[in-house]
């Protein structure tokens, strides 16, 4: 299905004509806002993206980490003009609450099905070319960006659920639930915090007989008071969805691609980070990918320059997730992280800064 918009503001047809075009497999978060930049700045782009718009997909629904500047530069700032503004956060190990913090810098909210359907209205109407239910196949060639997503991990334990709940009072927090194994975020997506959005991580086990999955997946990792809130609650059947053969960290590149995005590396969800790094991974590829398009620089330097930038990002910022996302799943690291949580001892602010 290909849907066209109108020509983008400032941008001629004459200097589009000199302009290389760019090619973008993936329209997730990555793959629009760079379109959009890139659209902003006279750029022809074509984003092909598997699936359709709008539809639900397993995120914690918060940004957490990204700046005004950024979104600016991408040109999407006022798409997010009436985000909440989540301030404070509570987190729980099984029932005991062991930290209650204010946020080093507000997290934006807005549900993923919103997000994404406003994101493809901008890039349409600046002239973006999408094509939708369109799988693209790898394949080398200059102009083409990866920002497909995570590629398949079939020996992953791990299992990511999702779903929208409403009669599930947060207080104006974001919450979080560290369980056997597992944990799991709950952010408000309404302003009057009527609905609730629940993601959680977790590993694959055998499917209990209950009707709620999430229900059902939280009691089994030993966060029995959070599964009775929520059975309590009214869960949205269509807003359900789940993934699973996915790895955190640095992810399985395809060579010689310029690949963006979840395909490049997956920062662990309890940082709320992942989206907020979708967007500054295009900002990223911005700068060089435009010298590609105006001729100025190959597309071997241009995709050796971008891997050097998003590490020189990302870098440090994953390998420190990983080791606290490695205690949040053992035992041992949980025990140690609610004590210093407790006792007051637990850095959270530079935490927080660091992982975003």
């Amino acid at each position: 299905m290909e849907r066209r918009g109108l020509i983008a503001r400032g941008a001629s047809c004459a200097s589009m004509a000199k302009m290389k075009v760019i090619e973008i497999a993936g329209g997730g978060l990555a793959g629009l806002s760079l379109g959009i930049a890139l659209r902003e700045r006279g750029v022809p782009v074509t984003v092909r993206e598997a699936s359709s718009y709008p539809r639900h997909r397993v995120c914690g629904e918060f940004i957490n980490g990204v700046t005004e500047d950024t979104l600016k530069n991408l040109g999407i700032a006022d798409i997010f003009h009436d985000a909440l503004r989540h301030h404070s956060t509570r987190w729980w190990m099984g029932s005991k609450q062991i930290l209650e913090a204010q946020l080093t810098r507000p997290a934006l909210g807005m549900s993923r099905w919103e997000m994404d359907e406003r994101l493809r209205i901008r890039f349409e109407d600046i002239g973006g070319r999408l094509i939708t239910k369109d799988r693209v196949q790898p394949e080398l060639r200059e102009g083409l960006v990866w920002a497909a997503g995570r590629r398949l991990e079939k020996k992953s334990q791990l299992l990511g659920l999702k779903a929208h709940f409403e009669g599930v009072d947060l207080n104006g927090f974001l919450e979080m639930h560290i369980g056997v194994g597992a944990y799991v975020g709950l952010t408000p997506i309404t302003p009057d915090g009527s609905k609730v959005n629940v993601c959680g991580l977790f590993k694959k086990g055998p499917r209990a007989k209950g009707v709620n999955p999430i229900v059902d997946v939280l009691r089994n990792c030993g966060l029995d008071t959070l599964s009775n809130r929520l059975e309590g609650a009214r869960m949205d059947p269509v807003s359900l969805t789940g993934i699973s053969g996915f790895q955190l960290g640095g992810q399985r590149v395809l060579d010689h691609f310029c690949s963006l995005g979840d395909s490049e590396r997956m920062i662990p969800p309890f940082t709320g980070n992942g989206m907020s790094m979708a967007f500054e991974s295009a900002e990223c590829a911005l700068p060089h990918l435009l010298n590609y398009c105006e001729g100025v620089e190959t597309w071997g330097r241009v995709i050796e320059e971008v891997r050097a930038s998003l590490d020189k990002k990302f870098q440090k910022r994953v390998r420190l997730a990983l080791q606290l996302h490695r205690c949040l799943t053992h035992e041992v690291g949980r025990r140690v992280l609610s004590s210093a949580a407790v006792a007051g001892v637990l850095p959270f602010g530079w935490l927080h800064r660091k992982l975003s």
